[in-house]
């Protein structure tokens, strides 16, 4: 492999790794922002105090896991992509150092506070503590999503001496995906959260131990994992679908599997990737559905991939795939939440062994779905690192070889291999 695709998958392999511990301390310190709130707020709040002890310490440590693996990430710009941070360092670095600065540094300052404050500040305070972990949390979210979001959708900026220089910051930072992408994803943490802490209120259950912690939060993440499943579907993720496909067509044309340009495009329900030019075989689809969901009109003109320069054209089989495998597992957890609403109305979730079953193997496949939307997303801009203004193999260091960067992939493989197992069975003493 050249450079180009080793520093491709070194990135992809840190990043990916880093989403993960994301991902869950986002939406966890939301859960506890409420169950903090009952457990002062309620008359019978001492229970919901317990249920924020219990996951503050799983909080903790992943939040740490964030930390160590984010640090990587910053670092890679310079190593590894030299080109990009010449060439758009003065737009890109902005919005890294306000997620430093303005984010980061609250959430920690404040996260001592919450974790060794509690029984030594008043109750308000304690609260407000975990409050501002939280929303430190989200915007340091909101600045790597605009930085992400600039490159799929640049704006802001012009080019001078082959370099980009801001010409307005509020417009490379509001881009036209910014805030589509930002709540699509904060979504998906609250999604993570829902599934990571009614998984394990579910195993807790089923080893019939913390019964009425296990239950308080069970009753919470059902009702809250539903809405915020829903939300994922509509209106976050048909706006998000809708914005690609007038911003990044090809992309779009991609995700749904559309060989050629055609009003009353159809939707595609299941396809398996292929070599031939159409790229699809055994394909399941419904007429006009995809011209109508994406614009309103069933009889709306689709752009296909057969009418973009073949060399602008992102690879076809990953992205086609990961985003239908994410689509799909989203009306999965829709279908969980559901039902598990349905079971609590009927006071009959608590002895439904099967369901609860369920709800411990699903914890990790919110994860899983968030992964897929990033590789849906990162690999469908390709060939690009800055869509139409950049490309990948422009923007990486060209003072590495291929030994050194496989090197690095090797050791990072193999710390990394170590944190998670590290991480797994730190979660796993704290549950058991």
């Amino acid at each position: 492999m050249d450079v180009v695709s080793l520093s491709r998958l070194q990135f992809a392999l840190t990043i990916s790794f880093h989403f993960i511990f994301v991902s869950i301390n986002i939406g966890l310190a939301w859960f506890l922002v409420i169950s903090e709130m009952l457990g002062w707020r309620k008359r019978d709040g001492e229970i919901y105090v317990q249920v924020a002890k219990f996951f503050s310490r799983l909080f903790a440590v992943t939040f740490i896991m964030g930390v160590a693996t984010g640090i990587v990430m910053e670092f890679q710009f310079g190593m590894n992509w030299a080109g990009f941070s010449k060439f758009a360092g003065d737009v890109f670095g902005p919005m890294l150092a306000a997620e430093g600065l303005l984010a980061f540094f609250l959430e920690s300052s404040f996260l001592g506070l919450y974790l060794f404050g509690r029984n030594k500040v008043p109750r308000r305070i304690h609260w407000f503590s975990i409050l501002v972990v939280a929303v430190g949390s989200t915007f340091s979210a909101f600045w790597i999503l605009a930085a992400n979001s600039w490159q799929q959708t640049p704006a802001g900026f012009i080019i001078i001496g082959g370099k980009t220089r801001l010409t307005s910051f509020r417009d490379a930072v509001f881009n036209p995906s910014t805030m589509l992408r930002f709540f699509h994803t904060v979504d998906a943490t609250l999604i993570v959260a829902a599934f990571f802490t009614a998984g394990i209120a579910s195993h807790l259950l089923l080893k019939n131990k913390r019964i009425d912690v296990a239950k308080k939060t069970l009753r919470l993440t059902i009702i809250f994992g539903l809405i915020v499943s829903v939300l994922q579907i509509v209106p976050f993720g048909h706006e998000h679908a809708k914005q690609v496909a007038v911003t990044q067509p090809e992309k779009f044309a991609v995700f749904e599997g559309l060989y050629e340009t055609q009003a009353h495009a159809p939707m595609v329900l299941f396809g398996i990737p292929t070599t031939s030019p159409q790229g699809l075989k055994w394909v399941i689809e419904i007429p006009g559905l995809l011209s109508w969901v994406t614009f309103g009109n069933a009889s709306a003109t689709v752009k296909g991939i057969k009418d973009f320069p073949p060399e602008e054209v992102p690879p076809r089989a990953l992205p086609f795939l990961a985003f239908r495998t994410m689509a799909g597992l989203g009306l999965f957890f829709v279908m969980v939440m559901l039902y598990g609403n349905v079971q609590l109305y009927r006071n009959k979730l608590w002895e439904d062994k099967k369901f609860l079953k369920l709800l411990v193997w699903s914890i990790s496949l919110p994860v899983v779905a968030s992964q897929l939307g990033w590789i849906a997303a990162e690999v469908g801009r390709q060939p690009w690192i800055i869509y139409r203004v950049m490309r990948t193999r422009e923007a990486v260091s060209l003072s590495l070889s291929s030994e050194e960067v496989a090197f690095s992939i090797i050791l990072f493989g193999l710390l990394y291999a170590f944190l998670g197992a590290l991480y797994i069975y730190i979660v796993k003493r704290e549950v058991n």
